[in-house]
């Protein structure tokens, strides 16, 4: 069957590289899942402690907010499981594949808003409401350069370096050029010598008078 038939560099068959596909992609969302159980955490602690009373309603809208943002990254980088556990002995792994890695794209995508409303709240209450601000957008574009821009920088270089080194590669299957005409012999070259002609030995006329 075309499902068996190695496809890739790794000599692997669709099914295997769906098995390490999903492997590597559960090794990416625990190292994410660490981040955002810390947070969810730490918000969650914050609503109890005594100076929760003190925020203005900025504050408060910033906290509620920044709760759900983080409530919903867990539950993106937590949906490949449960979709696994669903569709387990489907023979859909590789669909399976496919959707956890846009859910969990989509997972850090909402992780950066709550990376930076976690930073511009906790930033608001110690220094001020422009200090919370710049903190906050420093958050972003860090997080947001990191993780989005870094890895299309990544990708172009190393789309550059395949093409520099497919390049000799083309050159080297070109057929050969004629080489150019050499007028006369160089040093060191041997020549074949033309054969010659054989003169037999000319009769001298004798005069007359010695006859």
């Amino acid at each position: 069957m075309a499902e068996h038939r190695p496809c890739t560099a790794r000599n692997e068959t669709p099914l295997q590289r769906a098995d390490r596909n999903f492997v590597e992609l559960l090794q990416e969302l625990r190292v994410t899942q660490t981040g955002v159980q810390i947070l969810f955490a730490f918000l969650l602690s914050l609503a109890f402690t005594a100076r929760f009373a003190d925020l203005d309603g900025v504050q408060r809208v910033t906290y509620v907010v920044t709760l759900l943002l983080a409530v919903l990254a867990a539950a993106l980088f937590t949906a490949p499981a449960a979709l696994h556990r669903s569709l387990f002995r489907q023979g859909a792994k590789p669909r399976i594949v496919q959707v956890s890695s846009r859910l969990a794209t989509v997972g850090l995508a909402v992780l950066v808003f709550a990376f930076s409303g976690s930073v511009l709240l906790v930033v608001d209450v110690t220094t001020g409401r422009w200090g919370g601000v710049g903190a906050g957008a420093a958050t972003f574009l860090v997080c947001a350069g990191l993780w989005g821009l870094l890895p299309r920088l990544v990708r172009r270089s190393g789309l550059r370096a395949e093409a520099r080194a497919a390049a000799p590669r083309e050159d080297a299957g070109d057929p050969p050029r004629p080489a150019p005409a050499v007028p006369g012999p160089g040093p060191g070259r041997r020549t074949v010598a033309q054969p010659t002609r054989r003169i037999g030995p000319q009769r001298r006329e004798t005069p007359a008078r010695r006859r």
